[in-house]
């Protein structure tokens, strides 16, 4: 029973990772649900709370990001000075954010983080059909990658730093990194090419879940034996991801994480509904 439990976190750690690299998530969307699944249907194990789960998500986020960062920087995709000013907003956050999990109940927590998703798949689906909502740039940014693109984009760096406070502390309530918001904020409100986004919002996603780690250890809210058997296949995921991610278009890329979000979101809001 054990050697079934630990492949079946082997493949979920895997897919979490593999898809969060690819969509600039972070993985959480999948690692929490699951293993909240899985504890609801008393499959080994134990009873898991939402805090838990966020906190032990949050801990193998910090694996997918490492992993998908260094393949992405070395793609030269990743904008660290964007980066590094988002996080300084969204670490406070993401503190603020981990202690504010504790007062969610498992279903109020699957429909809340469901309906999140639902409504940003529909601010993607609105970018998809050319309407924009971009805000005056006042850093801009010039970026050349590895494969001799370049890219010319900017931000609004007074809303870039209000939204990645709220990105930080929605990571840390809902364990998914802030990437589920932190992609979108970069492609429809600012200028970002989405190759860029999902690149730096991982690199945004790995500090962040460390200082969101930390707050939870403290906690006491990270179960270490699902750590030990998600961990080896968060880490080959985000490396898997970031390589697909290199051949993948912008518009598929964005198409990608759109659909994975809104399926996700569809079954978190089932769940928590208890329709199936």
């Amino acid at each position: 029973m054990m050697w079934m439990i630990g492949i079946l976190l082997f493949l979920i750690g895997l897919i979490a990772g593999t898809v969060g690299s690819l969509a600039g998530l972070g993985g959480g969307v999948i690692i929490v649900p699951s293993i909240l699944f899985l504890s609801e249907v008393s499959y080994g194990i134990g009873d898991l709370t939402p805090a838990v789960a966020v906190g032990t998500s949050l801990f193998l986020i910090i694996l997918t990001a490492l992993a998908s960062t260094v393949s992405f920087s070395k793609q030269k995709r990743v904008d660290y000075k964007s980066g590094w000013i988002f996080f300084l907003a969204c670490a406070p956050g993401t503190i603020v954010g981990a202690y504010l999990t504790k007062l969610f109940e498992v279903d109020t927590y699957l429909i809340l983080f469901g309906l999140l998703m639902v409504f940003v798949s529909i601010v993607l689906s609105i970018k998809e059909r050319g309407m924009n909502f971009r805000l005056k740039a006042t850093v801009k940014r010039v970026l050349q990658d590895g494969s001799g693109n370049t890219y010319e984009y900017g931000y609004h760096q007074v809303f870039a730093i209000v939204f990645s406070f709220i990105v930080g502390m929605i990571s840390g309530m809902f364990g998914i990194g802030g990437g589920s918001l932190l992609v979108p904020m970069m492609v429809l409100l600012f200028t970002f090419p989405p190759h860029v986004a999902t690149a730096t919002s991982m690199f945004v996603i790995l500090l962040s879940a460390g200082v969101g780690s930390v707050a939870h250890i403290v906690q006491g809210n990270v179960d270490w034996m699902l750590v030990a058997f998600l961990a080896p296949g968060s880490w080959l995921g985000g490396k898997l991801g970031a390589w697909i991610s290199a051949r993948l278009s912008s518009k598929a890329l964005l198409n990608f994480f759109r659909i994975v979000i809104l399926l996700l979101a569809v079954r978190m809001i089932a769940d928590g509904l208890h329709l199936i």
